[in-house]
């Protein structure tokens, strides 16, 4: 990411909705707003693979594996406003889990993207079934987006609730009505 160019777009952003980047309160937000950006799409220079080095383990476990309300903060692609909520992910190993603490940043790499909902709760659900190879994958993810919010069609009590299901969670309706009494959805 090349801070002056981002620089340089937030100062003609500023001349275009009409304010002096020159006046003192906006003389460093081009700087700061770079800065920002540089945080909030950090998940481009990350990888998958890099983030579960080392975490994956043999273990012949075969019961479900739940992270539950892994909060999260993403931006909008379509207006670059936040859209922000929780995943909950679960998996049936097949004789390898990982260490916790990974799906919660492989969430966090997959949020500070320029996302939809849609992909992002698909991308997190295919990378876990594919490092692991497990009997199956489900992620739910609910979200308020501020794009919907404070603009457009202005609902603020709404929310949007995605899925993805990989696997036993495809297939067995009994094994995804267990994950989704389990983090407290209603099964559909």
């Amino acid at each position: 990411m090349q801070k002056m160019k981002l620089e340089e777009a937030i100062h003609q952003l500023l001349l275009g909705v009409g304010e002096d980047p020159s006046r003192e309160g906006l003389q460093k937000t081009p700087s700061r707003v770079a800065e920002s950006m540089k945080f909030l799409t950090k998940g481009y220079f990350e990888n998958a693979e890099t983030i579960l080095n080392g975490a994956v383990f043999k273990e012949k476990y075969s019961e479900m594996v739940i992270v539950k309300d892994i909060e999260f903060f993403s931006l909008c692609e379509h207006h670059l406003l936040p859209f922000y909520g929780k995943v909950h992910v679960a998996y049936i190993p097949k004789g390898r889990i990982v260490g916790l603490s990974k799906i919660p940043r492989l969430v966090e790499m997959f949020s500070r993207r320029l996302q939809v909902q849609e992909r992002m709760t698909q991308e997190i659900a295919q990378t876990i079934f594919d490092a692991l190879r497990p009997e199956g994958v489900g992620v739910v993810c609910e979200a308020r987006h501020l794009c919907m919010m404070m603009r457009g069609i202005e609902k603020q009590s709404s929310s949007a609730t995605t899925s993805a299901m990989l696997g036993e969670f495809r297939s067995d309706i009994k094994t995804r009505s267990e994950f989704l009494t389990l983090i407290g959805s209603q099964p559909a």
